[in-house]
C-alpha cells in the first residue's frame, strides 16, 4: 500500500476497515483445531466444548469462554488466558498448510478487496476480532495482504474491547496517511452483529455483508448503514462504502 495522501475534490479519503472471518475468508475447522491443541497444551487435557461459530466474538472472549466451558475455574481461567493467547497463534501457524488447503475466500472477496485498493477514494485496512498474528497469517495465505494496509488496522491484540479498535485504526491511519478519520469517513465492512456493534459504538459507519451466519434483516436491525448479500457486486460495495456518494 502507498502511504501518500491524495484528496478528491473537497473530500479526503475514506478509511475502509475490513473484517476478516466470514467477510473475506473462512478457514473452516482450522481455527477450531488451533483452539483444541492450545487448550490441551496449556490445560493438560482435551476440551469437549468449543465457542459458537460465526458470531464475530473476539479471540480473547472466545478463549476465556473455552476455558470456563470446559471446567476451568474463573481464577484459573484468568491466569491461563495469556498462555492460551500465546499458544493459539503458534498452533494456527503450525497449520498454515491446512489454512491454505481447507480455507476459502468468501464469494467476491478477492475482487472486492482489489477494487477497494485500486479506488482512489479509500484507505483499506482491517479491524478484526483476531489476534494480529492470526489475522496477518490468514490475509497472507490468501494473498489479500497486498490489497490492504495491515499496519493501519487494529486487532484484539491492541484492545480486547472491540469497539475501541476503531479509534486505534483511525489513529494509525492518520499517522500513515496524514488525514483525520472520524465516524463520517470511516466504514467497517463485516458480516456479524459484533461488526455492527463495533461501528455503532466505536465510531464508524457499517456495511453489513449477509454472506456469513447473520441475516440481512438482523444486520439492518442492529444498525448497519447498508447491507449487501455478499461481495460479488463490486460497484454496489464501492457505492455503499462511500459516505460522499
Amino acid at each position: 500500500m502507498n502511504s501518500s495522501s491524495t484528496s478528491r475534490g473537497e473530500h479526503g479519503k475514506v478509511l475502509l476497515l475490513w473484517d476478516i472471518d466470514r467477510t473475506l475468508i473462512y478457514v473452516g475447522e482450522v481455527d477450531r483445531t488451533a483452539y483444541r491443541e492450545a487448550f490441551e497444551e496449556v490445560v493438560g487435557r482435551p476440551a469437549t466444548r468449543f465457542p459458537a461459530r460465526g458470531t464475530g466474538m473476539t479471540m480473547p472472549r472466545a478463549v476465556r469462554g473455552l476455558l470456563l466451558d470446559n471446567g476451568v475455574s474463573d481464577a484459573d481461567a484468568e491466569y491461563l488466558l495469556p498462555w492460551m493467547l500465546k499458544a493459539v497463534p503458534e498452533r494456527l501457524a503450525a497449520h498454515e498448510v491446512d489454512v491454505r488447503r481447507d480455507g476459502v475466500l468468501m464469494p467476491g472477496a478477492r475482487e472486492a478487496a482489489a477494487a477497494v485498493a485500486d479506488d482512489g477514494r479509500f484507505v483499506p485496512a482491517v479491524v478484526t476480532g483476531n489476534l494480529e498474528p492470526n489475522a496477518r497469517l490468514k490475509l497472507r495465505v490468501f494473498g489479500l495482504d497486498r490489497y490492504l494496509d495491515a499496519d493501519a488496522g487494529a486487532y484484539v491484540s491492541d484492545d480486547e474491547h472491540r469497539p475501541a479498535l476503531v479509534a486505534i485504526a483511525q489513529r494509525r491511519a492518520e499517522e500513515r496517511y496524514g488525514e483525520r478519520f472520524t465516524r463520517d469517513n470511516t466504514v467497517i465492512v463485516g458480516d456479524s452483529l459484533e461488526d455492527v456493534r463495533t461501528g455503532v459504538e466505536g465510531g464508524a459507519r457499517v456495511v453489513g455483508v449477509a454472506a456469513g451466519r447473520t441475516s440481512a434483516a438482523a444486520l439492518r436491525e442492529a444498525g448497519a448503514d447498508a447491507v449487501l448479500p455478499d461481495l460479488t457486486d463490486v460497484e454496489r460495495l464501492l457505492t455503499a462504502a462511500d459516505p460522499y456518494r
